[in-house]
């Protein structure tokens, strides 16, 4: 009796453990942002804290100095726009009308000052087309 209660024990504590490590894992790679309009409208709490918006990059906005290595672009969520600058070369995925997630910090001037950026892809898969 003592055997079976110390191996029902056992398999408790196991089966927190995992449960543990499995939520703490999802927790971590959940990435939260806000939107340009949730930004707009919270402008002044936004201020210099750590922020990460997301939204589409504005078609023609990328303008991109390799010698400086700055890029700025604008992000909008279709009713909002901000504008956001970068120091780095960008993503190789960075394209205009592309969704990203830019982390960085919101400053007096209106411009999202970018430490990272993070590109949001198509889930959808096409297989490539074969060459002739």
């Amino acid at each position: 009796m003592m055997r079976r209660a110390r191996l029902i024990i056992a398999a408790v504590v196991v089966v927190a453990a995992l449960i543990y490590v499995i939520i703490g894992g999802i927790r971590g790679a959940v990435v939260y942002y806000i939107t340009p309009s949730e930004l707009l409208a919270q402008a002044e709490q936004a201020r210099e804290k750590t922020i990460r918006v997301g939204g589409r990059v504005v078609p023609g906005s990328k303008t991109w100095d390799p010698a400086t290595q700055e890029l700025r672009f604008r992000l909008t969520d279709g009713s909002a726009t901000v504008a956001v600058q970068y120091h780095g070369a960008p993503p190789g995925l960075f394209t205009e009308g592309q969704g990203a997630i830019v982390e960085g910090s919101w400053d007096q001037a209106g411009v999202v000052r970018a430490r990272s950026i993070i590109v949001k892809h198509s889930e959808e898969y096409a297989p490539p087309t074969p060459r002739p």
